[in-house]
């Protein structure tokens, strides 16, 4: 199977599918990332959005770009992390193995990388792990990463979870207008408002299994919808890990939703993808 790697020519925007928010550095798929980007390549996908999480993540993503063309380095601080020195300090419990990065280091790292970013993320905000003594905390940092994308133009992916309506609040204030909401997590009201506002949002590729999900994909404005896998997790199958080729099937389950043929489906993929991100691959 043939790799493009970086250099080599890509397909057009117009003839193939986009992952807007992956995890190609995530320990599960990083060993195997030839061989994961072969498969994105076959079934089409021309776009992998690879978001970092931190700044040693970033610099991962940021080398995985440089390697192979398909991939799109988005640098960020996930709002987790982005307060883990306290939570450490204060004794909470959190699963994920994650370095407890100062966030000035952070922030100060995607500030000095922001112009080699396709995109600011992923960053937000998440009142599920963080205690709520912490979220003026983390709700600081992510204004100053707001900030960060708006001053040199770029767009901006968000996680939020529990906090969906106020980081909605909080971008509207700062005027942020090219944001795409991955894996929405809130209600689907909420989720139409953040569509109707001129927001996007990317339906990950568990949707067959998910009823919000599926209501999403078949409910939003279709020029406000993205697909992402979120890999390696969210998957089709509950069994495998997930990866960027299953965009394709999502793609296809649109298809049915919408009742129109697959290249109906790409075509307004593509503009969305345009819209924006002001890029075509």
């Amino acid at each position: 199977m043939y790799v493009a790697r970086r250099g080599a020519p890509i397909q057009s925007a117009r003839v193939g599918w986009f992952d807007v928010h992956a995890h190609l550095t995530h320990p599960k798929l990083f060993p195997h990332l030839e061989a994961i980007v072969a498969r994105a390549q076959e079934a089409g996908v021309t776009s992998i959005l690879s978001n970092g999480l931190n700044p040693s993540d970033n610099q991962a993503v940021k080398e995985a770009a440089e390697t192979y063309d398909v991939i799109r380095p988005c640098f960020g601080f996930y709002p987790v992390d982005a307060v883990l020195p306290e939570m450490d300090a204060m004794g909470v419990d959190y699963p994920r193995d994650a370095p407890a990065v100062p966030a000035e280091e952070a922030v100060a790292w995607v500030r000095e990388h922001v112009d080699e970013a396709f995109a600011v993320g992923e960053i937000g905000l998440d009142g599920y792990w963080v205690p709520e003594p912490l979220w003026a905390r983390q709700e600081e940092i992510f204004r100053q990463l707001v900030q960060v994308a708006l001053d040199a133009d770029k767009p901006i992916i968000i996680h939020t979870r529990k906090r969906e309506r106020h980081a909605f609040e909080v971008l509207k204030e700062m005027g942020a207008e090219r944001v795409v909401w991955h894996c929405f997590g809130g209600k689907v009201k909420l989720a139409r408002q953040i569509a109707d506002h001129g927001h996007w949002l990317s339906i990950p590729a568990n949707v067959r299994r998910n009823q919000a999900f599926t209501r999403m994909l078949e409910t939003l404005p279709r020029e406000r919808v993205l697909l992402e896998t979120d890999c390696p997790y969210l998957g089709p199958d509950r069994e495998r890990d997930n990866e960027p080729a299953n965009v394709a099937g999502t793609a296809a389950f649109a298809s049915e939703l919408w009742d129109v043929t697959l290249d109906e489906v790409q075509s307004q993929l593509a503009d969305n993808y345009e819209a924006v991100f002001r890029a075509r691959p």
